[in-house]
């Protein structure tokens, strides 16, 4: 599992690391623009099964941690989803990749 660690108070949320890629991709290239957007997931039973949300803003600490050492391969299909979710108005919503089993690779 890898995390994302967010502002100054290290929140940090954990990402199966094929996940925690994606969403590095498509949230660098927001940020990189100097677009903000709100980020939304679906929490993992263990903190409380339901949804949290951040701002997102190229002016805030941002963090992707690793778990494992190797780069996943890149599904293009899931990054445009992800991208076409970014775009939206209501910002970017986490989503499990196309075609794979949702528990493998969601927010924990």
């Amino acid at each position: 599992m890898g995390k994302l660690l967010y502002g100054s108070s290290s929140m940090d949320v954990e990402f199966d690391d094929r996940a925690l890629m994606h969403l590095q991709i498509v949230i660098s290239a927001k940020l990189r623009r100097q677009e903000c957007f709100v980020f939304s997931w679906r929490d993992a039973f263990d903190v409380g099964d339901g949804r949290s949300s951040i701002w997102m803003h190229s002016s805030i600490p941002l963090y992707f941690r690793y778990f494992g050492s190797r780069i996943p391969a890149i599904n293009r299909e899931w990054i445009e989803a992800l991208t076409v979710s970014a775009n939206s108005p209501g910002g970017l919503h986490f989503s499990d990749e196309p075609g794979v089993n949702p528990t493998a690779h969601g927010a924990h």
